[in-house]
């Protein structure tokens, strides 16, 4: 992440770190937030569909192996903060450079493209699931006092508007350590909104009523067909993979961390208190909603209208989920304007546009620097990226895709490689060996999850209707 800070500091002065940048201010408590808040976003609420997908035996023991190589793989991303020395060796403010400092060359390369690729289809989905939840709210109201059978049609494209508008604000701001306030909502948001729908599905299972479910999710022949089966279970996989990753932008949420205690150290454990923390939202969320809904869950069941009432209680929970996405988005934008923003500044270190910075006294807030070029350039990745969002508000179908094919190389192949060449490991070692298992493991999962998501895409385009409200 590129933080703003003079030149020529000295490791003395209390404000800047001994690398003469801004002193971070991060604890545990912080990065659990900012992990958390990456982590849970609405997906958490289709997990009822995913677990419909492939069963009781299968739903939650693939949540739980995804949870397992996440923290295992986030603990080796962690020690390769600093270089060549975990405790003591010179920080790398990136995912990217970190990279660039273990294995370098070419591998460096296909980081950088895989983690951008990523970051710019995070926000560009973002965009629209916000949008999804502010317009759950007027449906829900529209079906509060019309009946549950009329259409209550509401466009999209005013509402990721209001999300941009929103999102160009907030990226003024110029430091990621700044933003930890905005995590620590929107993690509150997460737990209000699951909590809700966890609420919701407890209410509906007490209340009786026939659904079905079985050890093995849908049934062929009465749900799905045998290659629709197949399908839906690889798709319903990349879901869950991608809902976990957060290692691409682990390292930034790293350095915003304290020096002391070692970086290494309170990132595992944060990392451990995020991941078992959204895990345990994630199997009650998944299991109670499937008890609920059975075999004919919905994709989302607070957007989708699993429940209707209390409308009111949707309403809000709707509301939490686009609160926690305004947060959410800002973790995954802000790697992307640190990487332009300081490529800009080595290609153009004399342009006072790029560099200069302007007082300016904000009501209310006081004194705050201007720079131009930042203003220029956040605000249209903005704009950019909520015009493709309303032009293609079928991309949470690309999002899948993006996932499945970023899981593999940012979550598992490079961590393990890291490690393997940081520690030195002997080749053919039992340790070498089960990690590169694992690491080809992946693979596979990535590729037909991949594939799952590319088939859904398909069905997407042919049902595409442009310009058409939110049905």
């Amino acid at each position: 992440m590129h933080i703003e800070a003079p030149e020529n500091y000295g490791p003395e002065d209390k404000n800047f770190d001994d690398d003469g940048r801004a002193k971070r201010t991060g604890t545990w408590l912080t990065a659990s937030a900012h992990i958390i808040t990456a982590v849970i976003g609405s997906g958490v609420l289709s997990l009822a569909w995913a677990i419909a997908q492939m069963g009781w035996v299968a739903g939650p023991a693939v949540l739980f192996a995804f949870s397992f190589i996440t923290y295992f793989t986030s603990t080796l991303l962690a020690d390769c903060y600093r270089s060549p020395d975990p405790v003591h060796g010179k920080r790398n403010y990136t995912y990217s450079e970190v990279v660039r400092a273990n294995l370098g060359g070419r591998k460096f390369q296909l980081c950088g493209l895989a983690q951008y690729i990523n970051l710019v289809g995070v926000t560009i989905g973002y965009t629209i699931t916000a949008s999804i939840s502010m317009v759950a709210v007027k449906r829900s109201n529209c079906f509060h006092k019309q009946g549950h059978n009329v259409k209550c049609s509401v466009s999209n494209n005013p509402f990721m508007i209001i999300f941009a508008c929103i999102q160009i604000v907030l990226c003024q701001i110029p430091n990621f350590h700044e933003l930890s306030w905005l995590s620590i909502v929107a993690a509150v948001m997460s737990f209000a909104y699951s909590s809700i729908g966890l609420g919701l599905s407890i209410a509906k299972v007490a209340g009786g009523g026939h659904v079905t479910t079985s050890l093995t999710g849908v049934q062929i022949g009465v749900d799905v067909t045998a290659t629709e089966k197949v399908w839906r279970m690889f798709q319903a996989i990349g879901d869950i993979a991608f809902a976990y990753a957060f290692s691409n932008v682990l390292i930034e949420i790293q350095d915003t961390l304290k020096s002391s205690p070692p970086e290494n150290r309170i990132m595992k454990r944060a990392s451990l208190i995020g991941i078992l923390t959204t895990t345990l939202f994630y199997v009650l969320c998944g299991t109670l909603g499937y008890a609920a809904f059975g075999n004919d869950a919905p994709g989302n069941f607070l957007t989708g209208f699993g429940f209707y009432e209390p409308f009111w209680l949707i309403d809000f929970a709707n509301v939490c989920i686009a609160v926690h996405l305004i947060g959410a988005y800002q973790v995954f934008v802000q790697p992307i304007f640190g990487f332009v923003e300081g490529q800009s500044k080595q290609k153009w270190p004399d342009s006072k546009f790029v560099n200069g910075e302007h007082a300016m006294n904000i009501p209310l807030y006081g004194s705050y620097n201007v720079n131009y070029f930042r203003v220029i350039w956040r605000s249209g990745y903005v704009i950019i990226t909520a015009i493709i969002a309303m032009l293609f508000p079928f991309f949470n179908d690309f999002l899948g895709l993006i996932g499945s094919l970023s899981f593999y190389p940012l979550t598992v192949y490079f961590p393990i490689e890291m490690y393997i060449k940081k520690t030195k490991m002997e080749r053919w070692s039992f340790t070498w060996t089960w990690l590169k298992i694992l690491s080809w493991a992946c693979l596979v999962i990535s590729i037909i999850s991949a594939a799952g998501s590319i088939q859904g895409l398909a069905q997407s385009l042919k049902k595409y209707e442009p310009f058409k409200g939110e049905q």
